[in-house]
């Protein structure tokens, strides 16, 4: 699946808050990855945003064969390759003051590894959904693909900054709550 296209700038969009309201109304916690329930209905809690997507970020090896598994990566020398599906989150951003506020913020999460870390847009969300943007984490070289196989090495990599990335994201949440 096509998931990087260049971010395109925000729009005006009268129909936000009745899509606001359609999506959110579908929305249950069994939707969303355990590890990142809080965050998303934290999200999702900001009038000027909502969340259409979201993948915690999962590695699939040798005998874990879950594609959900949220599990951290064991310490071994017999695992050489890992299927990653790619962390993300995909936001509806509302074109306001708040909106083009979280927008930058959210474009500057890349800082922490940009090249392992995109903000993004993908066609097919755009023509659902204008002013969706992703946030994900993705070796460059795999950007616009939704899994790679990495080797064991660049996966620890990858796990040690996915987890960096939700951290970063909280932080960004926590101070959207209080305004600061």
């Amino acid at each position: 699946m096509e998931t990087f296209t260049e971010p395109k700038e925000l729009k005006e969009y009268s129909r936000y808050q009745e899509q606001r309201q359609k999506i959110l109304a579908d929305l249950t916690d069994d939707m969303i990855d355990a590890p990142i329930i809080d965050l998303i209905n934290g999200f999702n809690k900001l009038p000027y945003c909502f969340t259409l997507q979201s993948c915690y970020g999962h590695f699939i090896y040798n005998s874990q064969k879950d594609s959900y598994n949220c599990e951290p990566l064991p310490t071994s020398d017999t695992i050489t390759k890992v299927d990653y599906k790619i962390a993300y989150i995909c936001f509806c951003i509302e074109n306001s003051e708040l909106g083009r506020g979280l927008h930058e913020a959210l474009r500057g999460i890349t800082a922490i590894d940009p090249v392992n870390i995109q903000f993004c847009c993908a066609d097919w969300f755009w023509k659902k959904q204008v002013n969706s943007y992703a946030l994900q984490v993705e070796p460059d070289r795999f950007k616009h693909k939704d899994r790679a196989i990495l080797d064991y090495k660049e996966a620890l990599y990858i796990e040690n900054l996915r987890n960096k990335f939700f951290v970063h994201l909280r932080k960004l949440l926590q101070k959207s709550i209080s305004g600061r």
